[in-house]
């Protein structure tokens, strides 16, 4: 994933901005990290350079 795109991402859950922590970079590619919700405060990972924004469920017990 590239950094550009921070500016058009945001939180499938609730709307708000995303954080973005990286964990490995290769040139300007973000390989490995993070992006956090700064209102809702889910977590979506970046794994080979892909970032996974699907909701998570909610489970009602």
């Amino acid at each position: 994933m590239k950094q550009d795109i921070m500016d058009i991402l945001c939180c499938p859950t609730c709307k708000a901005d995303l954080t973005l922590d990286i964990k490995k970079k290769e040139g300007d590619e973000i390989i490995l990290g993070t992006l956090t919700c700064t209102k809702c405060h889910e977590e979506y990972p970046i794994e080979d350079g892909i970032p996974n924004l699907l909701p998570h469920e909610k489970h009602d017990e």
